[in-house]
């Protein structure tokens, strides 16, 4: 960890407090691509940057030039996506030399208020307003689907409603996020299918929403499985709207097979490789009117549909951490995150804390009474984090000062 000195904020700045941020397979991208990445700074090794995008924090200090819109104490939390005219690239977490969720404190520069990216966040707790952000790109996806009848031209957006849905390598936190809003959101599909290779994702999937009554949900593992022999664990159901959520070529061409005439493919997942490419069948694309669509990142209109789902407790943003840590975890959690089992990982900056899977919070407490607590708190919350844990850890853990 580095320790330096804030200036002080100018006028349209806002001085804030970090409270949790979660980690993105982009921020990993970012640090093993250096400069080489779309919006990491060409001079990042001479200027270096603060990294996270899923922060979520209390504002301390407001420039004059805010003041009528910013009040000292609010909770907040940032859409990335700032899109400045002629530096659409340039993002919180990537681009700016103060401000990244990976800090104790940090200073939201005029522009992010200007871009109206600087969002009040009413969740009760802080991972979910870091969480928001996440969910509001699989919102953003969802968006971007679209669908026509035949012989009619006029595009309808979102999935097919009472359609068929497949998550394909979805196991991980953001396909089990967006199983959650497609349960609970107003435009529902009949039917979902989730795939993984990893048993373990699946199990835990099937446990989360075993409770489901009006959404038919298939559970399938992929691992070695042909398109064809998917179809058979699905009945030869077709699906309309097919989720890409791991960037593998094997997987883009099995997608395309598992497509419904009028289907929609969104390609969700970020590949690293600028070269990356797969199979597709033209022939499906011409005669069964395949489109095939890719999505990333949303927008503040996405960020804040997310932040009202939470608000409301229509969707559970805990089903996506399996693990949390201290600030001083975060360096080597970036790094090896590919490495690392489980779902999301949340950073909470403003203490100190090994990463830890909830899961070992009762092997931990043999030696860390901070743990035994924790254990029962997740324990009687089957086994997700929570608001009182998050509470807890924060009143108990050591401080990083």
């Amino acid at each position: 960890m580095e320790s330096f000195e804030l200036p002080k904020i100018r006028e349209n700045e806002i001085l804030a407090e970090v409270i949790s941020n979660s980690i993105c397979m982009s921020s990993h991208k970012a640090v093993i691509q250096g400069a080489d990445h779309k919006r990491v700074p060409d001079n990042v090794a001479e200027n270096p940057v603060i990294i996270g995008h899923e922060l979520c924090g209390n504002i301390l200090e407001v420039g004059n030039a805010y003041k009528d819109r910013f009040k000292a104490g609010s909770k907040f939390t940032i859409q990335p996506a700032l899109n400045i005219p002629g530096r659409e690239a340039e993002a919180p977490g990537y681009s700016f030399f103060y401000l990244g969720g990976n800090a104790t404190k940090v200073i939201i520069p005029g522009e992010v208020m200007e871009q109206n990216c600087l969002l009040p966040c009413e969740a009760d707790a802080y991972f979910k307003g870091s969480l928001a952000e996440p969910i509001a790109c699989i919102f953003g996806a969802i968006k971007e689907q679209f669908h026509y009848e035949t012989n009619q031209y006029g595009h309808k957006t979102g999935i097919k409603e009472q359609g068929n849905v497949a998550v394909l390598g979805g196991g991980g936190p953001m396909g089990l996020a967006m199983i959650d809003i497609l349960l609970n959101m107003d435009q529902k599909p009949a039917r979902i299918l989730l795939t993984d290779i990893d048993q373990a994702k699946l199990d835990r999937a099937e446990k989360l929403f075993c409770d489901e009554k009006n959404v038919e949900l298939l559970f399938v593992n992929s691992g070695g499985r042909t398109a064809a022999e998917i179809l058979a664990q699905t009945g030869g159901v077709r699906f309309d709207d097919v989720f890409i959520f791991v960037p593998v070529k094997e997987l883009v061409t099995q997608a395309q097979q598992l497509m419904a005439p009028g289907g929609c493919l969104n390609f969700f997942a970020g590949p690293s490789q600028k070269n990356f490419s797969a199979e597709i069948n033209f022939y499906d694309v011409h005669y069964n009117r395949h489109h095939i669509i890719g999505s990333a990142g949303s927008n503040s209109e996405d960020l804040l549909d997310a932040l009202r789902m939470i608000k409301k407790n229509r969707i559970n943003p805990a089903i996506m951490i399996t693990h949390i840590g201290g600030l001083d975890s975060a360096v080597q959690t970036i790094l090896n995150l590919p490495k690392i089992p489980g779902g999301k990982k949340l950073i909470y900056p403003q203490i100190s804390l090994p990463l830890t899977a909830l899961d070992e919070f009762e092997e931990k407490a043999k030696a860390d009474t901070l743990f035994g607590e924790l254990a029962q708190i997740t324990k009687k919350n089957n086994g997700l984090w929570s608001k009182e844990a998050e509470e807890y850890l924060l009143k108990n853990a050591e401080r990083i000062e």
